[in-house]
């Protein structure tokens, strides 16, 4: 181990699982921004010595906090999306950037999986239908298998295609959207997506973040789904135009959504509380401890590669 004074100095956005801190913490000087009183004075104090930044997905970096740090080299994020992090500021620094991608992918397809049941067999509600002794009184309402559907998937990179395998065992067909149709994947590919919406019974959003996505799922192609169709998103809030869905479900211009991710996380819109059609998840759909393990040990192993001048294992810029 180096004497602390000789540990690289690092920034980081927002803390880590313990695990994480602790095994960063022999390696590297931290200096935990989340923990400051006056966020620009601690920066202007450190900024001299910090070579890297940990962050978090949802936390990213901005061009404020790049700019702020002169001798700022690399940016670990600890997530696959890097919408937050200025990727443009980053590049005109000739910064790196790094992400965490792969180790993530099943958990969450796993969970759209799962997030599709409970929205379309009404699973949450069944366990209040039970616990509150409505059973006594009668039988539950009817609801919608997802056995024999037609599922689109928005965005077919890792996590879609993942997700179709998932799907595979439920004997659904299959169709999705993306800026390409991909030559390895024998599913229906749709250029437009309204029209994939028109022709499916669930679909399931899984698309990068960032402006080109930005409000992509409309109310057109809410309307285009219809109100025998379910909305699953475990991409990123800001590629459903949120304004929209909350008013389909109001209105019952489609049948039911289910939510990992929201525009103003955590912090989301009251009226989601108000709703008996939506699914709501803490944007979780990485959140199991192996996926968590990893992912920190795909940030540790970036940082050492940069430090000890190797090959970034998974570089974005």
């Amino acid at each position: 181990m180096t004497a602390p004074d000789d540990r690289p100095h690092v920034l980081m956005t927002g803390p880590y699982p313990e695990w994480d801190m602790a095994a960063l913490q022999p390696h590297y000087t931290l200096h935990r921004l989340w923990e400051a009183e006056d966020r620009a004075a601690f920066i202007a104090r450190h900024a001299p010595s910090i070579r890297a930044i940990a962050t978090r997905g949802e936390l990213g970096a901005n061009a404020e906090l790049i700019g702020a740090l002169p001798q700022l080299a690399l940016i670990a994020c600890y997530g696959v999306g890097t919408d937050a992090i200025d990727l443009a500021a980053a590049r005109d620094r000739g910064i790196r950037v790094t992400n965490t991608p792969d180790v993530l992918t099943g958990d969450v397809a796993d969970l759209a999986v799962g997030l599709a049941l409970g929205l379309m067999r009404r699973i949450p509600a069944a366990d209040a239908y039970v616990r509150s002794g409505a059973w006594a009184q009668g039988n539950m309402g009817l609801v919608t298998r997802l056995y024999g559907k037609r599922v689109g998937i928005v965005g077919f990179g890792r996590i879609g295609v993942t997700l179709a395998h998932r799907l595979t065992g439920f004997d659904v067909e299959i169709g999705y959207h993306d800026v390409a149709a991909r030559a390895d994947s024998p599913q229906r590919f749709f250029a437009d997506l309204a029209a994939l919406a028109d022709w499916s019974d669930l679909l399931v959003v899984t698309l990068a973040g960032g402006p080109a996505t930005k409000g992509i799922v409309n109310a057109d192609v809410l309307r285009a789904l219809g109100p025998n169709g379910f909305l699953v998103n475990v991409s990123r809030g800001s590629t459903v135009d949120e304004p929209a869905l909350i008013d389909a479900l109001q209105h019952k211009t489609i049948a039911g959504a289910a939510l990992d991710v929201f525009w103003n996380e955590p912090n989301i819109d009251a009226r989601w509380l108000g709703l008996d059609n939506v699914l709501l998840q803490p944007h979780h759909a990485s959140g199991t401890v192996e996926t968590r393990r990893a992912m920190g040990q795909l940030v540790r192993d970036n940082l050492q590669a940069f430090f000890t001048g190797q090959p970034l294992l998974t570089p974005v810029a």
